[in-house]
């Protein structure tokens, strides 16, 4: 089959095989390409989407991105059941195999390095919310009588709501610092936006954590023991956990 050379992730070799049905980018399955013990995870992808100027243009179209992010994504997450795979960033392509094994020798001293580190490891991410609105169950204010009851409404919300929000980055900050005593590694990204995730409410912590496989059943249970705990004490705080992943966030590539 003709075509660009989409790369998915560099993993080391493995017995287990992948999925038979699995479908990568533009629905070519994906395949094993091997350079001095390192397997480069493939598939063909058509020119006419992912040669270097019409795929500019494809970035900008968010119907076909998110096909493409989902579709790699399968892909990195059937490797996660077999093996610890290095994910790399959306889009990486190349003309050939022969451009894809010059890729991995150039960069097979990194790739080496980051398999040792990352091997056994998965990535848990959790997020940590305050809800915008009204506190769930709270009672609606009377209706005011007067422009200064108006004002003091107010200024009594404005209060509640930046207790709230104090109370939360409070929250967040501990429980990071908690969850990072579990995990080998951790990563800070911005908070997300609202607007462009589509999930309620303003995220104030969103974290990576680098846990061994073998201890991750404890650190998912930590979560959701914070979880529950939180939704009796604090109604206005909401904790997501997500994963297993690949180790995106600690594989040196940008998502």
């Amino acid at each position: 089959m003709t075509g660009l050379r989409y790369v998915y992730a560099v993993c080391r070799p493995f017995g287990a095989p992948l999925q038979a049905q699995l479908k990568g980018v533009a629905g070519d399955p994906p395949r094993l390409l091997s350079h001095h013990g390192l397997i480069a995870v493939v598939s063909h992808v058509p020119e006419r989407d992912f040669a270097e100027e019409p795929l500019r243009r494809r970035l900008e179209d968010l119907d076909w991105l998110t096909e493409t992010a989902r579709a790699h994504q399968s892909v990195i997450d059937a490797l996660t059941v077999v093996t610890t795979p290095l994910p790399l960033r959306l889009a990486t392509v190349f003309r050939d195999d022969s451009g894809v094994r010059v890729m991995l020798e150039e960069r097979e001293e990194d790739f080496r390095r980051t398999l040792d580190r990352l091997q056994g490891r998965v990535e848990w991410g959790v997020k940590v919310y305050v809800e915008n609105g009204p506190e769930t169950g709270a009672k609606p204010a009377p209706k005011p009588a007067s422009g200064r009851d108006y004002l003091r409404q107010r200024r009594t919300r404005a209060r509640a709501h930046e207790d709230l929000w104090q109370q939360t980055e409070e929250f967040a900050n501990g429980l990071h610092s908690t969850l990072s005593r579990y995990a080998e590694d951790s990563r800070l990204h911005a908070p997300q936006n609202p607007a462009l995730s589509g999930v309620s409410g303003r995220n104030v912590l969103n974290a990576a954590y680098l846990v061994p496989r073998d201890h991750s059943e404890e650190f998912v249970e930590l979560v959701d023991r914070t979880k529950d705990q939180t939704k009796v004490d604090s109604p206005g705080i909401r904790v997501e956990l997500t994963g297993p992943w690949a180790a995106y966030s600690f594989a040196g590539e940008e998502a």
